[in-house]
């Protein structure tokens, strides 16, 4: 355990390690200054402190203070980064009565880490805790598909074909609240069938609204852990919820991903990508979106390379969403249409797409793009249905 005792306001003091002992569950306590040497943040005013993370992983943050009023808080990661990103690991934070708010599911690379906690409100910050919940899975096995042939050969697939709980020589999940980067409100579960299902032939993830006292719940699948993929034809089946306010995804990321500041240049490649105020709830008729993110192209910045595409019956009919992913390019396809080409392979801030990277399957409810015109409140469960997850290569 690491105890770090910490000035508090706008202009902030480094702190002083008083006391290094590193616990067996990876658990790190940032200790603020208490009693007559205590201070208030107002809203606005952050203190920064430096902390060193044990180990890779997905982490539990509890913040205590003492508060007279409502008031939240968020924590700022990398704080120094040579891209001048902000990077907020916990979203808004409210504190409870007893001066407490808790998020699950932070990313957090092993090594020192410079954070700012911020005040949205007045508070006088007591202790900040990070408990390890699940280490970064080191993935086994990767693959890497032949792109020169005529002939598409299945390499790897789920089918769905069986009941319950997703296959889990396949599938392992991120969970938490945390925000997800695109400060989304839902809690990712794991190995929760009312979350994530195999259901005749089909996944189901299913978003329920006002669940295990959170706003929303839903799944979030990644092959991490399981196996990564160079290159192939990666294709999707599914059918889409519709709903404002709904994010259903399929896609892939750059197997290197510790924490945050992994991205964008580990690569990213979104291959089914629809949030519901694009879809017509009654006809289904919307977009489909295929972008790739790399550190020289990605939509933080706001020149992502991306392209869309307009379907009927996005919710009730299944369409197939797939990329031809070569080693100089990708297409982006629906229903055997290429209508999306990424083709800048000047170097790696450009083309991180020679590495191996993930499938992740999830639906989100709201956040910086899903929520832009608001949740439909009218709404208490969505569904984002998969008939299979197919990767090829060719021969």
């Amino acid at each position: 355990m690491e105890l770090l005792m910490v000035g508090c306001g706008e202009q902030s003091t480094k702190a002083s390690v008083t006391e290094t002992t590193i616990s067996r569950d990876s658990r790190v306590v940032v200790r603020f200054e208490r009693g007559e040497n205590a201070r208030t943040l107002e809203d606005s005013e952050f203190s920064e402190f430096t902390i060193s993370i044990p180990q890779s992983g997905r982490y539990r943050i509890s913040f205590f203070g003492q508060t007279k009023t409502e008031c939240a808080v968020w924590l700022e990661d990398y704080v120094s980064n040579a891209d001048g990103r902000t990077y907020n690991i916990t979203g808004m934070v409210t504190l409870n009565a007893g001066g407490k708010g808790v998020k699950e599911g932070s990313p957090l690379g092993k090594g020192e880490h410079q954070m700012k906690v911020h005040a949205a409100g007045t508070v006088q910050p007591d202790s900040i805790v990070f408990e390890l919940m699940v280490p970064v899975q080191k993935t086994p096995k990767a693959i890497t598909q032949k792109m020169h042939g005529n002939e598409w050969i299945l390499a790897w697939s789920d089918e769905f074909e069986g009941e319950g709980l997703p296959d889990s020589s396949k599938w392992s999940y991120n969970t938490g609240n945390w925000g997800w980067g695109n400060n989304e409100p839902q809690y990712y579960t794991a190995d929760r069938v009312e979350n994530a299902r195999q259901e005749n032939g089909y996944l189901v993830i299913e978003a329920h609204k006002n669940d295990l006292g959170h706003d929303w719940t839903s799944a979030r699948l990644t092959t991490q852990g399981k196996i990564a993929f160079t290159y192939g034809k990666i294709e999707f089946r599914a059918k889409v919820p519709t709903g404002r306010g709904t994010w259903a995804a399929g896609w892939l990321l750059g197997d290197a991903y510790e924490d945050e500041i992994s991205w964008p240049y580990c690569g990213e490649i979104d291959v089914l990508e629809s949030v519901g105020f694009e879809i017509d709830d009654e006809t289904g008729r919307g977009k489909n979106h295929a972008t790739c993110h790399t550190r020289a192209y990605y939509f933080k910045q706001g020149n992502q390379i991306g392209s869309e595409i307009e379907l009927d019956s996005m919710n009730t009919n299944f369409h197939t969403y797939a990329v031809e992913w070569y080693p100089n390019v990708i297409y982006g396809l629906i229903d055997g249409e290429r209508y999306y080409t990424y083709d800048k392979n000047a170097n790696e801030l450009e083309w991180p797409f020679n590495a191996p990277q993930n499938i992740i399957l999830n639906l989100a409810i709201g956040g910086g793009w899903g929520g832009t015109e608001g949740i439909d409140e009218s709404y208490t469960n969505h569904q984002f249905i998969l008939d299979y997850v197919r990767v090829y290569g060719l021969k």
